[in-house]
């Protein structure tokens, strides 16, 4: 789940709080001024429903600022399906989540996966697109909700040095986007970043991105200064990239979602 707040500390705790043992990660950055939580278990729906109800009552999206696109104060909603589970039961979950969150909190919530993807959601909400379920407007405070089924996506974000345009992040985002990588270039008080989504981590993982951002940026003038994962990442994708290399692409074993699970007791 995405929420749009990453500053303050005391409705951070209230989500952590409300998400109870579903957590298994949580990753909250002050100049995105976003929070990514990742739950997991036998009560993920019902910790993803706590989760919204007290990001809408403690978020005005009216007196939100932040470097990354949103539409709402729980901006994204996505159900994962894990360990061969059918995406059909993604999608049930997805549909349940959206009627709930539209029938009893009154927030217009925007379906994506197999019918749409989230950058259409993005591009064309509340212009060409009307909300799958709920209220035709935004809601005055907390805006509208994307509600996802999708396959386990790797968010990686990798900044440039100091001193370098945020055109230039914007232009390696261009470079890299393709079929299997969503991209943004984002300035972040200053420091450019190149935010990115690897939506097929099997063709394009962490690793391959990493290198084709600085290849980007070394012609451009720029070079990279790090990189971060957002959230949790298949073993799967880690192992397949060689072990030396995980500090300097900010990876690690307890990143794993499978690590997870096991603390967790889910597995």
């Amino acid at each position: 789940m995405n929420v749009s707040e990453g500053r303050d500390e005391a409705v951070i705790d209230g989500l952590r709080t409300v998400a109870g043992r579903s957590l298994l990660d949580l990753h909250h950055e002050r100049r995105h001024n976003r929070a990514v939580l990742t739950l997991a278990g036998p009560d993920v729906d019902g910790a993803a429903r706590a989760v919204t109800g007290v990001g809408m009552h403690t978020i005005d999206l009216g007196a939100h600022a932040g470097a990354h696109p949103r539409l709402g104060a729980v901006d994204v909603v996505p159900f994962v399906p894990l360990d061969g589970s059918p995406m059909a039961e993604a999608v049930a979950a997805r549909d349940g989540f959206a009627s709930w969150a539209a029938n009893e909190l009154g927030v217009p919530c925007f379906l994506y996966g197999p019918e749409r993807s989230l950058p259409d959601v993005r591009r064309t909400a509340f212009d060409s697109l009307a909300p799958d379920v709920g209220p035709p407007k935004p809601h005055p405070t907390a805006g509208a909700i994307c509600v996802g089924a999708r396959p386990v996506l790797i968010a990686y974000n990798v900044w440039l040095v100091p001193g370098t345009d945020v055109a230039v992040a914007g232009a390696i985002a261009n470079a890299v986007r393709g079929p299997a990588v969503r991209a943004l270039g984002l300035d972040l008080e200053g420091l450019a970043q190149v935010s990115m989504n690897l939506v097929d981590w099997p063709t394009v993982g962490p690793a391959q991105a990493y290198d084709a951002v600085a290849d980007v940026a070394e012609r451009s003038g720029t070079r990279v200064s790090a990189a971060e994962l957002v959230g949790l990442l298949p073993a799967a994708a880690l192992d397949a990239i060689p072990e030396h290399r995980w500090a300097d692409l900010g990876l690690s074993q307890v990143q794993t979602i499978e690590a997870c699970l096991r603390r967790a007791g889910f597995v």
